[in-house]
Parts: structure tokens; C-alpha cells; sequence
């Protein structure tokens, strides 16, 4: 993906100048850098759609975290994402209510989720998540 396209996340912002500067961080071996759980999802919905495994993984805390995560179905297509609604419990935890559409062999999906997330040592990552 260029640099100057428009972030997957949905977010009037250039991939550059938003997740993909959190992919590129985590990369570079910064971490993970995203300020908040909802930063954290935009640029895991991100990482879906440009297939960067390697972040979902880091990203994922370790608590939960499986021990690899399979190839897209080839054919799967994103199609766009809208948050619902944040929410911070306390400092060191999060929950970001999203919809996730996408389409794979001419069918369209929707997945409706509340993710939880928490900090630790100054970074976010992703619990888990209830379908809504």
C-alpha cells in the first residue's frame, strides 16, 4: 500500500500518517505505540486488510494470543470499518464497540464485536472480544 493512499481504517487520514505509522513503529522495533485502545483496533483492522500478521500477533496479549493466525481466505475483501463506540474503564483498560464488513466468494459478512483491551507497561493490546 502507498504511503499517500487513504488509511484502511476508515480515518480521513493518509495510511502514513495513521496505522500505518504504528505498523511502521512496531516494525522498526518500537513497539507498539498506538495511544489508545482505539487506535489499537483501527490499526489491527488495518493489519487485517494489508495481511500483517506479524503486528495482529504482537499486538494480541499474550494471555490470548494463539500461536499463529492462518492466510486469508484468498478472495477476502475489506470493506470498511465503523466504530460504535470507546471506552476507557480505567487508565490500563479499554473497550472499543466496532462493526467490520467484508466480502469473501460473493457474500457479504459482518463482524459486530466488543473488543476489550489493556495496557501494560505503557503499551495497548488486545484481550478478546464478544460478538454483538
Amino acid at each position: 500500500m502507498s504511503t499517500d493512499s487513504p488509511c484502511p481504517c476508515g480515518r480521513s487520514a493518509t495510511y502514513a500518517g495513521c496505522c500505518g505509522a504504528l505498523h511502521a513503529a512496531h516494525a522498526a522495533g518500537l513497539g507498539l505505540t498506538a495511544p489508545t485502545p482505539e487506535a489499537l483496533m483501527r490499526s489491527r483492522y488495518a493489519a487485517f486488510v494489508l495481511d500483517r500478521r506479524d503486528y495482529l500477533l504482537a499486538s494480541w496479549h499474550a494471555s490470548t494470543r494463539p500461536a499463529e493466525l492462518e492466510p486469508p481466505e484468498p478472495g477476502l475483501k475489506w470493506l470498511g470499518l465503523d466504530v460504535k463506540r470507546s471506552a476507557l474503564q480505567d487508565a490500563d483498560h479499554g473497550s472499543v464497540e466496532f462493526v467490520a464488513r467484508s466480502k469473501l466468494g460473493g457474500r457479504a459478512h459482518r463482524l459486530h464485536e466488543v473488543s476489550r483491551f489493556v495496557r501494560e507497561n505503557g503499551e495497548w493490546f488486545y484481550v478478546d472480544g464478544e460478538l454483538a
